[in-house]
C-alpha cells in the first residue's frame, strides 16, 4: 500500500522570497499601502520624539539655572480679594538662614508703556511696569541680550531695562542714549534689553525701572508684588514651607509660595494630554493603513486565482499558500514601519534642530512603533492569507 509523499517544507529563505513576490510584482500598489502605515507610525515617533526633545531641552535648563529658586507673591484673602505682601517681607525673608540670595519686583499701577507720545493710549501692547531690585538678574538667572542692568546710577534716573518680549512689541532691537520710551507720562531711555528669562517668564513682558524712581515720579508704595529667593539646594523644601509665615505673619494664608519646577510639571502634563490626543490621531491612521493592508491583500488573492490553483496543482498546501500571503502582508507592513519610524526620526531631528532642542527619540517608541506594523500586517493579512488557502485547485484554476 502506498503512502503519498509528504510536502516539502520551504525554508525560510523560500519563504521569504515567495512573499516577496508579490511585492515586486506590483510596486506602486505595495508602495502606497505602505506609505498608510508609514504615516501612521510616523506621527506616533514624531509626537513622542518631539515631546521629549522638549522635555530635555527644559530639563537642560532647569539644571543650568538651578532648581533652588522660590518665588513669593500675594495670594487671595479670605474675602476673595487681592492680598498684598509687606513692604518689610523682603528683608525679612532674607533673614532665614539657608535664603542664599533674595531679590524683588513691585507693580507699578497707572503706568503704561508706549513707544512715543504719537501711538494711541489705547494700544498699550499689553506690558506691564516694574520697579525692580538691583539684584534682580543674578537671582533669577537672567542675562542681558543687549546693553546694561540697572545700577547705582541708573536706577535712581529714568532708565529702563525692557524684558525680550517687551522689546519686540516696541520695536527696540539695541539700546541706546537715544533709544527713549514713554513710561506713563515720563520718558525713559532704555539702557538694556534681556533675554528670555525661563524661570521668571513674567518677566519677558515687563518693562523694568529703578526702585526708586518709581516710588518718586509714580507714587510706588515700596510693596514688593513678587519676592524671588535662592535657597540652598538641600534646604528647599525647609525653606518653601516657611517662606509664607515668613513673608506676611498676620495672614500667611494670603501668601502664594511656587518654583519654576511647579509651572514644568504643569507643562509636562499639558504635553502627555497633547501627546495622547496626538497619538490617538496616529493610532487611527495607522488603523487606516492596516486596512489598505487588508484590501491590497483581499485584492491580490482575487487577481491571483490562477496562481494560487497553479501552486496547489504543483503540490503546495493549504499552510503553504497561508504562509506565503501572510508573508507578504508583514513584508508590506513591515516595510511602512521602517518608513515611518525614518520618517518620524526625520521630523523630530529636524523640528528639534529648528528650536535649537537636543533630538530625543526613545528607543521604545521606534521599536513600539515597528512592532505595532508587524502586529498590524499580520491582522491585516490574516484573513486574506486564510481565503487564498481555502481556494481549490479546480476552482482557482477556472477563474478566467
Amino acid at each position: 500500500m502506498s503512502t503519498a509523499p509528504r510536502p516539502a517544507r520551504l525554508a525560510l529563505r523560500d519563504v521569504v522570497r515567495v512573499g516577496a513576490a508579490g511585492l515586486r510584482t506590483r510596486p506602486n500598489r505595495a508602495l502606497l499601502s505602505a506609505l498608510g502605515i508609514a504615516i501612521g507610525i510616523a506621527a506616533m515617533v514624531a509626537v513622542v520624539g518631539i515631546s521629549s526633545s522638549s522635555r530635555e531641552q527644559l530639563d537642560r535648563q532647569l539644571a543650568a539655572l538651578g532648581t533652588n529658586l522660590l518665588t513669593v507673591s500675594p495670594g487671595q484673602t479670605v474675602a476673595g480679594s487681592e492680598a498684598k505682601l509687606p513692604a518689610s517681607s523682603e528683608a525679612m525673608i532674607a533673614r532665614i538662614g539657608p535664603v542664599t540670595a533674595v531679590s524683588a519686583t513691585g507693580a507699578v499701577s497707572g503706568a503704561k508703556v508706549y513707544r512715543s507720545d504719537r501711538i494711541p493710549r489705547v494700544e498699550t501692547n499689553g506690558l506691564s511696569v516694574r520697579a525692580a531690585r538691583l539684584t534682580l538678574p543674578s537671582t533669577v538667572g537672567a542675562a542681558m541680550r543687549a546693553g546694561t542692568w540697572l545700577n547705582g546710577a541708573t536706577s535712581r534716573y529714568p532708565a529702563a531695562v525692557l524684558g525680550a518680549e517687551a522689546a519686540e512689541r516696541l520695536g527696540i532691537g539695541r539700546p541706546s542714549p537715544l533709544t527713549q520710551i514713554l513710561v506713563g507720562s515720563e520718558r525713559f531711555t532704555v539702557v538694556g534689553v534681556l533675554a528670555p528669562v525661563p524661570l521668571a517668564r513674567e518677566l519677558d513682558t515687563t518693562v523694568l525701572i529703578g526702585w526708586k524712581v518709581a516710588a518718586g515720579r509714580f507714587g510706588f508704595d515700596g510693596r514688593p508684588t513678587t519676592v524671588y529667593t535662592r535657597s540652598a539646594d538641600a534646604q528647599v523644601e525647609a525653606v518653601h514651607s516657611v517662606l509664607a509665615a515668613t513673608a506676611n505673619p498676620s495672614a500667611p494664608g494670603d501668601v502664594s509660595v511656587s518654583r519654576p519646577s511647579d509651572a514644568l510639571a504643569a507643562s509636562r502634563a499639558a504635553d502627555v494630554t497633547l501627546s495622547g490626543l496626538l497619538l490617538g490621531l496616529g493610532a487611527v491612521a495607522l488603523l487606516v493603513g492596516g486596512i489598505g493592508v487588508a484590501n491590497t491583500m483581499v485584492i491580490s488573492v482575487l487577481e491571483r486565482r490562477s496562481e494560487i490553483g497553479l501552486r496547489r496543482a504543483l503540490g503546495a498546501t493549504r499552510g503553504q499558500i497561508r504562509l506565503q500571503f501572510l508573508t507578504e502582508s508583514l513584508l508590506l507592513s513591515a516595510l511602512g514601519g521602517v518608513g515611518g519610524v525614518l520618517l518620524g526620526v526625520a521630523v523630530t531631528t529636524s523640528y528639534a534642530g529648528y528650536q535649537s532642542w537636543p533630538a530625543v527619540v526613545p528607543a521604545w517608541a521606534s521599536a513600539g512603533g515597528f512592532a505595532a506594523t508587524v502586529v498590524i500586517g499580520g491582522l491585516a493579512g490574516l484573513y486574506p492569507a486564510i481565503r487564498a488557502a481555502r481556494l481549490s485547485p479546480t476552482e482557482a484554476l477556472a477563474t478566467p
